[in-house]
């Protein structure tokens, strides 16, 4: 019962109700902006503290080559499985977006494996930055593809400027850079930033947790009249993506807490740098597609009840015993 009293998720559930009855409730672009970057900023921080007292060790190889692998075989899995039922470029554009990542649900997982005593590498912080872009890349040259045998006089996007956005995002650039200060900092950083970057965290965290409530009714509300295919995918892609990822650990013999983490990032969906990419490089595809399946139905299913699944099911494949600990 604890799991559903957490206040960060309690803070959501307030959002999504608020949305939900048409309240007039909101949080101002430029502090949802600043929320963002703040998790983001902590994030990295915490992976770099984390990361300088470990080294780079064969693991943590493993770890970070294993997620750019998912990042590009998920997409390509997506798009073989929707081209038959979609669009291609529709198709493209989904396969994109639950081939990336959302970093929200990343931090919502760690906060519930620090709640039950799981340890996982701090790097991890750096799995999530390599896998926002394989799948955009894969998307675009998709998308190409398609346009071409559509329509051999189309003018294809260049992949350069899809490389630089890709690589340049604001969020991604300031994490990585966060992990870049936390690991030159090391300890002494650590302790000088414990204060804003370790206590104010969770309440930071709820706060932008209720505006994406706010988000995920708006989005939910604009999916209703899409095909079945996509709410069957929206709910069902995380779970395969998921039980993919668990598999690999598994062989690989990474470590529980890594593994979950690794199992969030597969069954998440990007509702913030695959559509800032898309809209310029797939204009034919309504953003209501995908950001009404990644943001309205697969975001709160993962908040709500994947995460704790996730982590159920990794302790049971790796043998731990007892009851899943109160999560987030």
């Amino acid at each position: 019962m604890q799991n559903f009293l957490d206040p960060a998720i309690l803070f959501f559930l307030i959002g999504a109700l608020a949305g939900a009855v048409k309240s007039n409730l909101e949080v101002p672009y430029p502090i949802a902006r600043f929320l963002s970057l703040y998790l983001l900023m902590a994030l990295g921080l915490k992976g770099g503290f984390a990361l300088q007292k470990s080294g780079f060790t064969l693991e943590i190889g493993l770890a970070l080559g294993l997620a750019v692998f998912l990042a590009t075989l998920i997409p390509l899995m997506g798009y073989l499985f929707l081209r038959t039922r979609l669009s291609p470029l529709d198709s493209a554009a989904v396969a994109a977006t639950y081939g990336s990542v959302s970093a929200v649900t990343f931090i919502t997982a760690t906060q519930a494996l620090d709640q039950s005593g799981i340890a996982y590498g701090g790097y991890m912080a750096a799995a999530m930055a390599l896998m926002e872009s394989p799948a955009i890349i894969l998307a675009v040259l998709l998308a190409n593809k398609a346009r071409a045998a559509s329509a051999p006089s189309a003018q294809p996007v260049g992949m350069s400027k899809v490389l630089h956005e890709s690589f340049t995002d604001g969020g991604q650039f300031l994490l990585l850079g966060s992990m870049v200060v936390g690991l030159l900092s090391g300890a002494s950083g650590e302790q000088i930033m414990a204060p804003f970057s370790i206590d104010l965290f969770k309440g930071m965290l709820a706060f932008f947790l209720l505006d994406m409530g706010l988000m995920a009714a708006k989005n939910f509300g604009g999916f209703k009249d899409k095909p079945s295919i996509t709410w069957w995918y929206a709910l069902g892609a995380p779970l395969v993506h998921a039980a993919l990822a668990l598999g690999l650990c598994k062989c690989l013999g990474l470590p529980l807490g890594d593994t979950v983490l690794l199992m969030v990032l597969a069954a998440s969906a990007s509702y913030i740098a695959v559509p800032a990419v898309l809209r310029h490089a797939m204009p034919e595809v309504n953003p209501a597609l995908y950001m009404g399946m990644s943001l309205g139905v697969t975001f709160p299913f993962n908040i709500r009840l994947g995460i704790p699944l996730y982590t159920f099911v990794a302790k049971l494949t790796y043998g731990v015993r007892g009851c899943l600990h109160p999560q987030i």
